[in-house]
């Protein structure tokens, strides 16, 4: 087994941190909560209206930045 402390003077000494108090469940929901999973956001494209992620070219026409970036082929 790993050692977690050793021994000086008869007493064991600590050289990993050992929390002093048992975590609360609102504490550790509290700290789980920022890790969930979030919905993107969705900006609208200036040419065209399609929502879209920010920073990067529109799928649906091509532009970003106000320069078409992309060429889009009509299907």
């Amino acid at each position: 087994m790993g050692c977690i402390g050793k021994v000086e003077n008869e007493k064991i000494v600590n050289l990993m941190g050992v929390p002093k108090r048992k975590t609360s469940k609102m504490r550790l929901r509290t700290r789980k909560a920022a890790n969930r999973w979030k919905a993107p956001k969705l900006s609208k494209c200036p040419q065209c209206g399609a929502a879209q992620p920010g920073h990067i070219a529109c799928p649906a026409c091509g532009y970003y930045n106000k320069r078409q970036v992309l060429t889009i082929g009509a299907e």
